[in-house]
């Protein structure tokens, strides 16, 4: 049999013969505590007892099967009464289940391990007080890892878990327990999906509130509310507001599907060393728990929460109520719940520009992805588990969200929202496909929806939209043409609804708009006639309102108005969406970084938008780590420091721009000032008023000052003993593997590729700090070494973690031809790895390709 993947044939097959009626699954977790370690080999694994008994009818009987299960051992097997012998029927990943009856019930007897990964039942041990924390996280094919199960989307049953656990702590699963004679039981759900099924159990802290909501029949919904994170996380744990956003999510959800929401309680759980920001399990949501805030965020940050949180709750009805058949239709749910948490963000809670963080960040994601070789249309072509898990991408997420928003401009938002509502009630506790969704939207709307999803949900690619203006002698506009063009890789040309706005100078110098019109673009030219007539624009925007999904380019009249008055365009919507074409236009090495940096110091001071100010600091650390000529980056480096410096000096004391531009100069510091300055911020001989340096500020400090060989190892020995959290030790491990150091990067090279000794969050943390832009010399050596170790790695390690080095460990910093070279030739002799593992590394080619051409655009404007 086939290892852990799963393909879709065999899926699909396995759906066609077996249909569940129900699961009973038993953990025993009491081992999650305690020294015992297992008999055998020192490095055994950990694990626990896991029991689980599985109903199921068969079309064909007599024909063979399998259940899937990973699990270092197995103790018994029956099927229909009869012991199999686990030996001849397990392996590995698999349980055999041959001459199957009309109606079967499978009971499995296995020991299953508990992860360091963040893949399947996690195990924390937190540091601070030795305290153990369990959860589960399954997306796309984890909990087989805890309970033997049919693991694929569409077949769906009820489920009900009863837990044995350690005295004195709290279990929660999807549905409501209570404790009985030392086992938590737990109500049986509603027919849901196996990868969104969960546990967390542990002494967590855990906060309650209710909900209730009176229908127009007169019916009331009551939902208890609850929400949970580790003990030591409890002092900074603001619960108060991740109610209210939950409350306000469920009035606007229930407004506007006109379907209960269907699964009893709502918890949120947030967990440590947690993969992914959430996961939208029925009845207990996981978080990870870097959005319960230990020091002062700017609001950006609380707006990134919200929008999470109402992410996540979206799903509760798109991908939990309504599920995709296969992960080809992974974006029925990711799509929709990406747009459905800004449309909510801005239409139910206090964040009412979340629109802004949508154009600005999420679609940033999307227009990366869409252009590298492995962009795929909205509904891919899933062949596996491995295209599955790779495919939770800004394609699945924030263009195929982009896509929703162009569709609600094309059908209107009343047809939308009724297709919705008519999609739940056709297809609740079911599964769907592409198919299902567009034909409820043509009931709704009277639109041919097979056109447009050919267009935009069928083909990949991003179009770029660029005005051609032709005046009068008067100075009025006689013509005003959008023309479209697409890539050679992706040439579709697509419909496209958008605003084109027309901004000039007020006589108070800002840059307002005067006119706007909306007009459908189709084809490689579209005339704009309603703004014929106008008078000349300073500035045409071919996306106002950000209507649809593509590049922004502009004219020479406009990009000179940009260059001259970007920071006084009054419409912060418009200007982030003039940020984000100037980015676009860099990355496309269309313009040099050292103007983009130039316009980042310019007017960056000037943005109001906390969260766009955030994005334009990131932008401009890439520009001049990845896109700038090598010759400039120390220049570079010096300007984005003084221009930090300056506005950190400006900015209001003790207001959420003052600490974006602290963290952007510890971002960028390298001077000897600048160090000693972040230096005497730490120990408090130097100040800047209304500057809290707090523990988060600390640590932000000190990487770089770690980095330049400033804060040695007993500096960080005795901030992690001031700091000793586990977000503390996740700091300290960072900055330990950042400082310039061969025997240091030797380190912390063989504690991630050599060893598989740390857990996930570690992992992330060692490579963040290995890789620093300061450090180019002292990380050449490990080019080579990456491709020489990357194949086992994927062979051995779980796919999450062989993700996290592939990705992370690519030598992106060693950015020359040589490195192409080296990445084309690993290509070249490994054509038959791992599919998702040429993906990553064709990937990691295209973004330096993409920085090498970058590079050579800013050495000619030198």
């Amino acid at each position: 049999m086939p290892g852990e993947n799963l393909s879709r044939d065999e899926a699909r097959e396995r759906a066609a013969l077996l249909s569940v009626d129900s699961y009973e699954v038993s953990l025993d977790l009491r081992s999650a505590v305690g020294d015992t370690e297992p008999e055998g080999a020192v490095d055994a694994p950990r694990t626990f007892r896991s029991v689980t008994t599985l109903r199921f009818r068969c079309a064909e009987p007599g024909a063979t099967s399998f259940a899937d299960l990973i699990a270092p051992s197995v103790t018994a097997v029956s099927l229909n009464g009869k012991d199999l012998d686990p030996g001849e029927v397990f392996d590995g990943s698999r349980i055999r289940l041959e001459d199957l009856a009309a109606e079967n019930e499978l009971v499995v007897d296995a020991q299953c391990a508990y992860s360091r990964t963040g893949e399947g039942m996690h195990r924390f041990v937190d540091p601070e007080d030795g305290e153990v924390y369990l959860y589960t996280q399954y997306e796309p094919a984890d909990s087989r890892r805890v309970f033997a199960n049919f693991e694929q989307p569409d077949l769906k049953a009820p489920f009900r878990f009863e837990v044995r656990a350690p005295e004195g702590w709290t279990v929660w699963s999807n549905g409501a327990g209570e404790l009985s004679d030392g086992v938590w039981r737990f109500a049986e759900t509603k027919p849901i999906s196996t990868y969104i099924t969960a546990v967390a159990a542990g002494p967590y802290h855990y906060v309650t509130d209710s909900y209730s909501r009176t229908f127009d029949d007169g019916t009331t919904l009551e939902i208890p509310l609850g929400a949970m994170c580790r003990k030591g996380l409890a002092p900074h744990f603001d619960s108060d507001d991740v109610f209210l956003v939950t409350k306000q999510g469920l009035d606007f959800f229930h407004d506007h599907f006109d379907y209960p929401y269907p699964f009893g309680k709502y918890d949120q759980a947030f967990v440590p060393e947690y993969n992914l920001g959430a996961m939208e399990n029925p009845g207990l949501v996981t978080f990870r728990e870097e959005f319960i805030f230990r020091g002062k965020v700017t609001q950006a940050s609380y707006e990134g929460r919200a929008n999470v949180v109402l992410h996540e709750m979206a799903h509760m009805w798109f991908g939990d109520l309504v599920t995709m058949e296969w992960w080809d239709d992974l974006w029925l749910k990711e799509s929709f719940a990406d747009f459905m948490g800004a449309f909510s963000l801005v239409g139910a809670t206090r964040f009412e520009d979340g629109w802004i963080t949508f154009a600005n960040r999420r679609k940033a994601w999307a227009y990366r992805a869409d252009q590298l070789p492995s962009t795929h249309p909205v509904t891919a072509d899933i062949r596996d588990l491995q295209d599955a898990k790779l495919n939770f991408d800004g394609i699945t997420y924030a263009k195929g969200a982009s896509v929703l928003k162009q569709l609600v401009a094309y059908v209107g938002q009343d047809a939308f929202l009724e297709g919705a509502r008519r999609y739940f009630k056709r297809n609740a506790y079911g599964n769907t496909r592409l198919g299902d969704l567009l034909s409820v939207l043509e009931e709704t709307s009277g639109r041919d929806m097979a056109a447009w999803a050919r267009s935009w949900l069928q083909t990949a690619g991003v179009n770029s939209l660029t005005p051609q203006v032709i005046l009068s002698s008067e100075g009025r506009v006689t013509e005003l043409a959008i023309l479209q063009d697409a890539p050679e890789s992706h040439p579709e040309l697509r419909p496209h609804r958008v605003a084109v706005g027309l901004y000039r100078r007020s006589p108070e110098g800002t840059v307002e708009r005067y006119a706007r019109a909306e007009v459908d673009v189709d084809g490689p030219r579209t005339i704009v006639a309603e703004l014929v007539g106008a008078d000349a624009p300073e500035l045409v925007l071919v996306n106002d309102d950000d209507l649809t999904y593509c590049k922004i380019r502009f004219d020479e009249g406009s990009l000179a108005t940009l260059r001259e008055r970007l920071g006084e365009i009054t419409d912060p919507l418009a200007r982030a969406l003039c940020w984000s074409a100037l980015w676009n236009l860099t990355r496309d090495a269309l313009m040099p970084a050292r103007d983009f940096i130039g316009l980042v110091l310019r007017f960056a001071g000037r943005e109001s938008d906390i969260g766009v100010l955030q994005m334009l600091h990131a932008w401009a650390t890439s520009a001049l780590t990845h896109y700038a000529a090598p010759d400039w980056r120390a220049e570079g480096g010096r300007l984005l420091a003084e221009g930090a410096l300056r506005e950190l000096r400006l900015a209001d004391p003790g207001s959420q721009h003052q600490l974006t531009w602290a963290r952007f100069l510890a971002a960028v510091a390298s001077s000897e000032a600048d160090l000693q300055l972040l230096q005497g911020l730490l120990e408090g001989t130097a100040k800047i008023d209304g500057l809290e340096v707090d523990q988060e500020l600390r640590w932000a400090f000190l990487e770089p000052l770690a980095a330049h060989g400033v804060a040695d190892e007993s500096t960080l020995a005795a901030e992690l003993a001031r700091d000793d959290t586990a977000s503390g030790k996740r700091h300290q491990v960072r900055c330990l593997a950042a400082r310039p150091s061969a025997a240091v990067k030797a380190q912390a090279w063989a504690s991630v590729v050599e060893s598989d000794a740390l857990s996930n969050a570690l992992v992330e943390a060692t490579i963040a700090g290995f890789t620093q832009p300061s450090q180019r010399e002292l990380l050449t050596p490990y080019a080579a070494k990456y491709f020489a170790a990357i194949e086992r790695i994927w062979a051995e390690r779980s796919i999450q973690i062989g993700m996290d080095v592939v990705k992370g460990l690519f030598p992106s910093l060693q950015d020359s031809q040589e490195t192409l070279d080296a990445t084309d030739a690993w290509l070249t002799a490994h054509e038959d790895a791992a599919p998702a593992l040429r993906r990553l590394v064709l990937e990691a080619r295209d973004d330096l390709a993409r920085a090498l051409r970058g590079q050579a655009c800013d050495v000619a404007a030198g």
